[in-house]
């Protein structure tokens, strides 16, 4: 979960360093580093790994982990690639600034001659049909919201090169996790990222990473390959990935199992299942806004919320999970498989690891609500949990990238000397410390 504690440069913060001592405090068996970016390159409060200058802070957050759990905790860090999206614009600045002015425009506006300053200025006067049939799909969706690049976008030097780029990029942020002193990282094959992408069925690269399955798992099994010679074989590589997209023509849990086995074959050490959170199906954002990939269908597979239908918001990604798990342990492989979604009380989680659904469980939110949640279950008081609402309250925050807190805690006893606050100075940044 990225709660945005990270400093503008990417740094840990002292935030970041009180966040993960809360949930170190609760002693659960392993907890992942929020999506930590791979490239050295600007990325707002995002943490970042693409540098040996991060290292010294995320060693800071690993002792921080180790004390505070008592080293009961593993740590491992989640390590991401992204590629460029861009802020729906103005529609008049798309047209004066961004949209590039082609042959196409030109035919449309009657003239092979014009000067791109004409188009521009004709193309804000036309009807929306009008506009539909001048500008193609994606500069429409340019307009609409935002430009996105895809690892479709061969014509683009930096797309085309991709497969040859991730396996350093990411192979180098192992090592400095391993540098820092974490357990291990789990690679971000998931959601609306670039790793997704490969594995997507939308992906129709024609270069050979895109196109029939086993085109598509070729980028992420030269990046696990590359990773693990990088670490070694006594630090944990492990990698979470999609077992549906939920989207139209997307990658379904067939391909998930394809995938699933592919993954431990090549002798991953842990897949952790999630579902969903694309862009393809993603709301219209505000002009000014940004796209967001928990918006539509496919996002809210990936965080159901309480409003929810006739299935509720509990324990959506069971199912699915539990078929790529059989279907890898047919191929007599044993690579745990971690299951999350909806799960926030004892008996979800043990009924789920009875049936074999999977290895270990897994909680997000309902971690974030009572970080304390693995402490009071196994001592026996389990009807002290704060148990989680569903309401997405902190989804919002996450959505808006302001900093992530609980609804359940965040008003809680704000006039007490010692609380830091939210940068608005409404919320408390960590919840109270439970005293068994």
């Amino acid at each position: 979960m990225v709660p945005w504690r990270a400093s503008d440069a990417g740094f840990v913060t002292p935030d970041v360093l009180d966040w993960y001592e809360c949930f170190a405090r609760g002693r659960p068996g392993a907890i992942v580093v929020e999506a930590t970016g791979i490239r050295d390159v600007p990325s707002g409060p995002l943490l970042r790994i693409g540098h040996d200058r991060f290292l010294p802070g995320l060693r800071d957050l690993v002792r921080v982990v180790r004390e505070a759990s008592g080293g009961e905790t593993r740590l491992f860090i989640q390590i991401i690639d992204f590629l460029a999206i861009r802020r729906r614009p103005d529609p008049a600045r798309y047209f004066a600034q961004f949209l590039a002015i082609t042959a196409r425009h030109r035919s449309a506006f009657g003239r092979a001659d014009a000067e791109d300053v004409q188009v521009r200025a004709w193309l804000p006067t036309l009807a929306r049909r009008e506009l539909e049939r001048v500008l193609d799909a994606r500069e429409l969706e340019a307009l609409d919201f935002g430009y996105r690049e895809r690892v479709t976008d061969v014509h683009l030097p930096q797309i085309r090169d991709l497969p040859l780029q991730l396996p350093t990029l990411f192979s180098d942020a192992a090592r400095r996790a391993r540098e820092a002193g974490f357990d291990g990282v789990e690679l971000h094959y998931a959601h609306a990222y670039t790793m997704a992408s490969f594995l997507s069925r939308v992906n129709s690269r024609d270069d050979g990473f895109g196109g029939p399955a086993a085109n598509r798992v070729r980028v992420p099994l030269n990046v696990y390959s590359r990773v693990r010679a990088e670490v070694g074989t006594d630090f944990a590589v492990g990698c979470r990935f999609l077992a549906d997209e939920c989207i139209d023509g997307g990658t379904d849990v067939d391909d998930a199992i394809y995938f699933g086995c592919e993954f431990a074959r090549a002798g991953m050490d842990f897949l952790s299942l999630s579902r969903g959170g694309k862009f393809d199906d993603a709301k219209q954002p505000k002009v000014g806004g940004a796209s967001y990939p928990y918006t539509g269908r496919s996002g809210y597979e990936c965080m159901p919320s309480y409003y929810s239908d006739a299935h509720g918001p509990f324990g959506r990604n069971l199912e699915p999970t539990a078929r790529i798990r059989a279907a890898i342990r047919a191929q007599n492989l044993d690579t745990p498989v971690v299951t999350v979604g909806g799960i926030h009380n004892f008996e979800q989680a043990e009924a789920a690891l009875e049936n074999n659904t999977a290895d270990i469980i897994g909680l997000a939110r309902q971690a974030l609500a009572d970080p304390d949640w693995f402490r009071k279950v196994s001592s026996g008081r389990g009807n002290e949990v704060r148990l989680c609402l569903y309401t997405n309250y902190c989804e919002a925050l996450d959505q808006r990238h302001r900093q992530v807190t609980c609804e359940l805690w965040d008003r809680e006893n704000l006039d007490d000397p010692d609380v830091k606050r939210s940068a608005d100075g409404k919320r408390r940044l960590t919840p109270p410390h439970w005293t068994p």
